[in-house]
């Protein structure tokens, strides 16, 4: 039997002539442990587990990866470990919450902004960033309107240091109004939550790019008995014509590949 992949299954990622894999791997789990919602704990893998993770999500046709400053060691782990490849991967990095000590804090000015991407480049070891993304403290439409972080990416953009921007939200009309100037937006939607789907919708109409986050609910998933709520979630996702990607943190061989066959059941539709 063969292994079910989803190189033959890339797609759009809304108008930025990216394209994407269905599936992508967040990587919150390669650098930081502490203050993560996850319900079970977890070790970060060494050098050879992360190796090792990169090579299988790349067979089976995972190009997108998706990091951020607020990921503890994230970004300058994947520099050294995506060293050779960087042709083979769509990265996806954050700009405005900075994790340190345990503890987050936020910054949306200008200044902060420019230096947060440069360090970004710096640590992944590239001349770009595929998609910046605003890490939103909740406060959506206040940064948007007040702040001076999307105006900035718009110039990095120009300047041809990332090839799109947009912003991860926590609210409708943030989401709404982030897609009006930017290329993407990044919105929870699973079993247990879908009060974005407004913003998903919006998206599909004005060729823009979604990408989910916590489509698994972050592992706290539960149905019925005899519903597998893996498949359940992705088939709920995938109707959604605005979907680009789902990004998944796993660090487990098993889960990744699991994922990746449901996925790619769910989109040829067996």
């Amino acid at each position: 039997m063969s292994v079910a992949t989803l190189h033959e299954l890339h797609r759009p990622l809304g108008s930025t002539g990216l394209l994407v894999s269905p599936l992508g791997l967040g990587t919150v789990k390669l650098g930081r442990d502490q203050g993560v919602k996850y319900p079970n704990g977890f070790q970060i893998p060494d050098d050879d587990a992360a190796r090792m993770l990169l090579k299988q999500a790349q067979g089976l046709g995972i190009n997108l990866i998706d990091t951020a400053p607020a990921y503890g060691r994230s970004e300058e782990r994947l520099g050294p470990l995506l060293r050779g490849q960087r042709q083979d991967w769509v990265i996806v990095s954050k700009v405005g919450e900075e994790f340190a000590d345990g503890l987050s804090r936020h910054d949306f000015s200008a200044a902060h902004t420019r230096m947060s991407v440069e360090r970004s480049l710096q640590r992944l070891e590239t001349d770009f960033i595929d998609l910046v993304l605003v890490h939103s403290d909740g406060n959506d439409l206040a940064i948007l309107e007040h702040e001076e972080v999307y105006a900035t990416l718009a110039v990095l953009k120009a300047e041809g240091k990332i090839r799109g921007f947009g912003f991860s939200g926590k609210t409708v009309e943030g989401g709404l109004k982030a897609l009006e100037q930017g290329d993407c937006a990044m919105v929870t939607y699973n079993l247990n939550e879908q009060s974005e789907k407004a913003v998903i919708d919006y998206a599909a109409a004005h060729g823009k790019a979604i990408l989910v986050k916590k489509a698994l609910a972050s592992g706290h998933v539960c149905l019925s008995p005899g519903v597998d709520p893996v498949r359940a979630s992705f088939e709920l996702l995938f109707q959604q014509p605005g979907v680009a990607s789902a990004i998944v943190g796993t660090i487990n061989p098993l889960h990744l590949a699991h994922n990746v066959a449901t996925v790619a059941q769910v989109l040829r539709g067996h």
